[in-house]
């Protein structure tokens, strides 16, 4: 099996205990201390474990260099771990003062901070509204812009003071169940990694990877990961590559929210190679 985000390897160690020492897991993950705790936290295991720091777009080259042709399960969670969000080397909260990074893999040049200093506003409010799906789009680049003419902006505290006041909100209002700053916080995230191109990239090499009856399974967090993923089972459905198996995604349970409140997004999607 490819765990192809193998975090802190919870999802990989879950399953890897129920696997004997013929089966093979392969994890990646893009963020280099991920893959170094992944590898204390498997260590356990009968099966033998092969970690990786890539990004799942190279999952058929980094499979190939091994001599791996085939797997029976790709698995991905597209989501953030809680240490991830608190680590300040990856400036990605907007709870907490951080620099304006969010580069989860730290071989990436361009930063948070480059794209919001140096991206003219409409390209910026087109960002935003797309990646983001924020419909105060252009107010918010109006505003950035106006703020980074007088210093550039470096820090994660600024940039979601400066989105709070374009939405006329106070960042401890509980007007919304989400921060104001939240969608244009994702947008810088996702433009910053690439994260839909290189779901996009996943998502065309796991037919040709998974032998017949496997399995592929993808966690998505909003709704432009979900529909990449829905739109490509149902493709690979109507081709006959695929039978989806998960008609509607899973979501979390009310006593799973209650227990991790972050979860309260995740969807789940699984189809079998046919």
């Amino acid at each position: 099996m490819v765990d192809a985000t193998v975090g802190h390897g919870g999802h990989s160690l879950l399953l890897g205990s129920v696997l004997g020492p013929e089966a093979v897991i392969v994890g990646m993950d893009i963020d280099r201390n991920a893959v170094r705790r992944a590898h204390a936290i498997l260590k356990p295991l009968a099966c033998k474990v092969i970690l990786i720091h890539s990004n799942f777009s190279q999952i058929r080259k980094q499979l190939f260099s091994r001599a791996i042709e085939k797997v029976d399960l790709i698995l991905a969670d597209l989501g953030l771990c809680s240490a991830q969000l608190a680590n300040a080397g990856f400036g990605l909260s907007f709870q907490a003062n951080m620099p304006l990074d969010m580069r989860i893999d730290k071989r990436l040049e361009r930063t948070a901070a480059d794209i919001i200093n140096e991206t003219d506003e409409k390209s910026l409010a087109d960002m935003i509204y797309t990646l983001g799906q924020d419909r105060a789009s252009r107010r918010i680049a109006r505003f950035i812009v106006q703020e980074r003419e007088a210093e550039p902006i470096t820090t994660t505290g600024r940039l979601a003071e400066i989105v709070c006041r374009a939405l006329r909100r106070n960042r401890r209002s509980r007007r919304s169940r989400i921060h104001p700053a939240t969608r244009t916080f994702q947008a810088l995230r996702i433009a910053v990694n690439d994260e839909l191109e290189n779901l996009k990239k996943l998502l065309t090499s796991a037919p040709g990877l998974l032998r017949k009856n496997g399995y592929v399974a993808i966690l998505s967090y909003h709704s432009l990961e979900d529909g990449l993923v829905k739109r490509d089972f149902i493709q690979n459905a109507k081709a006959g590559t695929y039978r989806v198996i998960t008609k509607k995604p899973l979501v979390p349970t009310r006593d799973e929210i209650k227990e991790n409140r972050r979860a309260r997004s995740a969807k789940l999607r699984i189809a079998q190679r046919q």
